[in-house]
């Protein structure tokens, strides 16, 4: 990788800033923005986030301003310094975000918010985060645990949501182990016995795979993958502990060149294996909430070994290891100029949500308060996509309906929708729609909307434009603006 020469710059800059400071590890602090500098560049960051990687704490921990580092490196890498300088203290280029959310202590959520500005800002903290587990020894327990409880809570559903598997599989493993240490060596013990009786069928298994693909000339690339311990962990809590119904402990995984190679391998296998009932999963057709693409099929080999294997794209691989980073090399920009400037169809559809955080951010700027309970509800709510008849992926809030995809297309199509056809049938409209569904409005030029649709909405977005209009109807209309909830239950 070449260095740039800005980077050489922050570099020495931040060495100069933190000298004299040590970390908990008794080393000098500049080691940990140097780490956070070569996780960025592991993941093939522009050079604003590298360089704002390594300057992260020198606002907060040295005489280094935010106007010092404008001067020198310019608005966008002051910008992400801003955002990642402890969260407390997160503005986004506004007022001070504390005075905007009094009720909550929650420095995820001021993350949260910033990144609505820029989406690098959650990059770095990942980062950071990443690093700082990695050193959690030199801490005490009851710091440690704190840290790790957090992590897996917070940050670890955040990577997931970024679909930065690689990094989401180390923040569950880290803290996991420092959370249930007992726990985890067990299953650590297990997954080791597992993998030395199984080795020499899943050899025999990837060699007459490989053999195959060799004959039909298909050039590939083949890895092994095991499960990660945390995963395995909440797995053997669906199936009563009984590690023989986990079938995916081991996978073997084929990158190819393209969609078309993917399945035709996917048949290859097929031919030599006999393939488990309900078990070939094409998450290249139908992605995975995160965005995932990958084909899996868990097949019975000759020998009585069950074995899954993945297929997948090189890109499809990057993007399940390193998400948004991934997306950022791929598309050659700053993906953040592709909603700041309006145009969000350049988001890919699972990253929608950032479009939320920068709405929630304006709200802030302008003095409006945020409820956070919801706001939070929000942003880590489970999502489905369903297609239109063109074959567009359109990301909506689990439970949602068919009113709730018109209301997402246009107001207008959800102002004069009459029914909608599912996976070619017609259906009411409080129908909830499921991932893979494919949708389409029926539509009559003078209908309008009536109240008896706010029972047939379950997303914010739709509600909000259900009722807009019903005001416009009838003046006199009154309703809650949030869909209801149930009653809690009294102790």
């Amino acid at each position: 990788m070449t260095k740039s020469p800005k980077i050489q710059e922050a570099v020495k800059l931040a060495t100069k800033a933190h000298d004299g400071q040590l970390r908990k590890t008794g080393e000098p602090y500049i080691v940990h923005p140097l780490a956070v500098k070569k996780i960025l560049e592991e993941w093939n960051m522009d050079d604003d986030t590298i360089i704002a990687g390594i300057l992260h704490d020198t606002v907060e921990d040295t005489e280094i301003t935010l106007k010092d580092i404008e001067e020198q490196f310019g608005h966008d890498v002051a910008f992400l310094v801003d955002g990642v300088t402890k969260l407390s203290k997160a503005r986004s280029g506004m007022k001070n975000l504390d005075s905007y959310l009094p009720e909550t202590s929650d420095n995820l959520l001021k993350l949260l918010i910033a990144t609505g500005q820029d989406v690098r800002v959650l990059i770095i903290k990942l980062a950071d985060r990443l690093h700082n587990l990695r050193t959690l020894s030199a801490l005490p327990p009851d710091k440690q645990k704190k840290i790790a409880r957090e992590s897996l809570d917070v940050f670890a559903p955040l990577a997931d949501r970024l679909q930065m598997g690689r990094v989401r599989v180390e923040i569950e493993e880290t803290s996991f182990r420092y959370l249930d240490p007992k726990r985890y060596e067990e299953l650590k013990k297990l997954t080791e016995e597992r993998l030395k009786r199984a080795d020499k069928k899943l050899n025999n298994a990837r060699q007459a795979v490989e053999d195959l693909l060799k004959k039909e000339h298909i050039k590939y690339k083949c890895d092994g993958r095991v499960k990660s311990i945390y995963s395995l962990h909440k797995k053997l809590a669906k199936y009563d502990q009984n590690i023989d119904r986990v079938y995916d402990l081991i996978a073997l995984r084929f990158i190819v060149e393209d969609v078309t190679t993917c399945y035709l391998t996917l048949g290859l296998i097929h031919s030599l294996f006999r393939p488990m009932d309900g078990r070939v999963k094409d998450y290249i057709a139908v992605p995975k909430q995160n965005g995932y693409q990958s084909i899996h099929t868990t097949v019975i080999t000759p020998d009585k070994q069950v074995v899954e294997f993945q297929i997948r794209t090189k890109e499809m691989h990057d993007y399940a290891e390193r998400g948004l980073a991934a997306t950022f090399f791929y598309n050659e920009q700053k993906l953040t100029s592709a909603y700041t400037e309006g145009r969000i169809s350049k988001l890919p559809s699972h990253l929608l949500w950032i479009k939320e955080l920068q709405e929630t951010a304006a709200k802030l700027a302008s003095g409006e308060k945020v409820d956070t309970k919801k706001l939070k509800l929000t942003l880590f709510a489970d999502k489905i996509f369903v297609y239109t008849p063109k074959g567009d992926i359109i990301d909506l809030p689990k439970d949602s309906m068919p009113l709730d995809f018109a209301y997402r297309l246009h107001s207008e199509i959800g102002a004069t929708c009459t029914g909608a056809i599912v996976n070619g049938k017609m259906v009411s409209l409080n129908t909830k729609l499921h991932n893979g569904d494919i949708v389409e409005i029926v539509t009559t030029k003078n209908s309008k909307p009536n109240p008896g649709w706010l029972d047939k909405v379950g997303s914010k977005h739709a509600r909000h434009k259900l009722l807009s209009q019903l005001h416009a109807l009838f003046p006199n209309f009154v309703a809650n603006p949030d869909p209801p909830t149930k009653p809690e239950k009294k102790k």
